[in-house]
């Protein structure tokens, strides 16, 4: 395979629906498509113009359909592309893709066609990643984010941080091959260090920032926990107004995680109710407490059920003890009923005061879990971020070397030792973008995309 080949793939869901796009890219697709199409000679038209015609193979007509033919460079590969619009049947569909390979178009791998348009440098490495996020986006939040990372906002940043080192690695270099002239501008490490740190700061930033869009972008996954019969349940089916759980008077009715997602305020919010934990004999109920309290760790949010009409007692206390440093939400819930439990009485700084019975029961805790995730700072702005892992990983090592830097300076190392680890910042800021990379990281980014994409 290569990467001259022109490739074709059907673009749209396969099945049955009123329109399947079947998409062709690269140096022959317009001829490829002009040998099956009845209607105008295509490898004459005007580019991104559209056709009517038929696709025939020999005298058989296979579809009525509409052609688009968009020539190079102006075309999301920079390639030829032509892409034909016919009906949706699967029969259809597969006929014509079947006809294109015969003629000489290669099947598209997993996401070459947005491979490509990264190798031909049409967009950068994060606009490649945040295609895929734009396809899989769930909520009108996530959409939004992918869409900023789209327009190239995150490689407008990266370029502008890797052009303040560029400048800075310059002066070094001319400070360290020409020390005899005198009118050069003399690097000193008082100004090194203000530059340094003023980096510093800014990528910190950088990745604070994205590490809270993270949690957004994959929904926050949401553990309910609390001993037997306080409400876990009852917020659980409150928040997806359904009868998810089963509710009743009697202790360790829930013993296993049930589990439900919800669009909230744009954001995916996984929910989990877990076991009551207490101590407990019985064999079945004890795994579901084990697993309950495995869950503390793997969860973005940890909501702790209390009985307000009761007092703590010794289950309450191990709960509490087994949070306390996870930032949870306090809930006491059943405010409904005469109250023997405070917010005075606890130490935590999220606690809200709920109950199941009015639809308003559970207000207070929607509103904590939108001020704790600043879920409305999040969807009004358009901030930079990074997108993924990989681009976290790469930045976090770029602050890291930053960080060696500003050591460095503080112990008056020589300039060249400091050249070396604002270098590495450079080379590593480079791979978030894709101004290097390897073929085993293009191979394992892009196997996650669609065939047609």
């Amino acid at each position: 395979m290569s990467d001259e080949d022109t490739i074709v793939a059907i673009s749209t869901k396969l099945g049955v629906g009123a329109i399947s796009i079947v998409r062709v890219s690269g140096k022959d697709a317009i001829s490829i498509v002009n040998n099956i199409f009845k209607g105008k000679d295509l490898t004459k038209v005007a580019s991104h113009t559209i056709h009517y015609g038929f696709i025939a193979k020999g005298k058989e007509n296979l579809d009525e359909v509409l052609v688009t033919v968009m020539r190079a460079p102006k075309t999301f590969t920079r390639e030829d592309i032509v892409e034909i619009n016919c009906h949706g049947g699967i029969a259809t569909t597969l006929s014509i893709l079947d006809l294109l390979l015969e003629k000489g178009a290669r099947q598209a791998e997993a996401g070459e066609f947005t491979k490509r348009a990264f190798l031909n440098g049409r967009i950068d490495l994060t606009q490649a990643e945040s295609v895929m996020d734009l396809i899989n986006s769930k909520t009108e939040t996530t959409r939004k984010l992918a869409l900023s990372s789209l327009e190239g906002s995150l490689k407008q940043y990266i370029d502008s941080f890797r052009n303040k080192l560029k400048h800075v690695l310059a002066n070094i270099e001319v400070n360290i091959d020409y020390p005899e002239y005198y009118d050069i501008e003399e690097v000193t490490y008082e100004q090194l260090q203000q530059v340094v740190i003023e980096l510093e700061h800014d990528l910190q930033n950088l990745i604070t920032r994205s590490e809270e869009r993270q949690i957004v972008k994959n929904g926050i996954k949401t553990i309910i926990i609390g001993r037997p019969n306080v409400g876990k349940s009852s917020i659980l089916n409150k928040f997806l107004q359904e009868e998810k759980a089963i509710v009743t008077d009697i202790e360790g009715t829930t013993r296993d995680i049930v589990e439900g997602s919800i669009i909230f305020d744009g954001i995916e919010l996984s929910l989990i109710d877990t076991a009551g934990i207490r101590d407990t004999e019985n064999v079945v109920e004890k795994i579901g407490v084990e697993k309950s309290l495995a869950l503390i760790d793997k969860a973005n949010l940890i909501i702790v059920v209390l009985n307000a009409s009761e007092e703590l007692n010794e289950n309450d206390k191990f709960i509490l003890d087994k949070v306390k440093e996870k930032n949870p939400i306090i809930v006491l819930n059943k405010n409904d009923l005469p109250m023997k439990l405070t917010k005075d009485d606890l130490s935590f700084k999220h606690i809200v005061s709920t109950n199941t019975n009015t639809i308003s029961g559970i207000d207070a805790l929607k509103q904590e879990i939108k001020n704790m995730f600043k879920l409305s700072e999040i969807v009004e702005d358009n901030d930079t971020f990074l997108a993924n892992e990989r681009q976290l990983t790469l930045a976090r090592k770029a602050l890291q070397s930053l960080q060696d830097a500003k050591d460095s300076l503080t112990n008056q190392a020589p300039v060249d030792i400091i050249e070396i680890d604002l270098k590495e910042v450079f080379e590593i800021l480079g791979n978030i973008t894709g101004e290097s990379y390897s073929d085993e990281l293009l191979d394992e980014l892009f196997a996650s995309f669609c065939v047609g994409k």
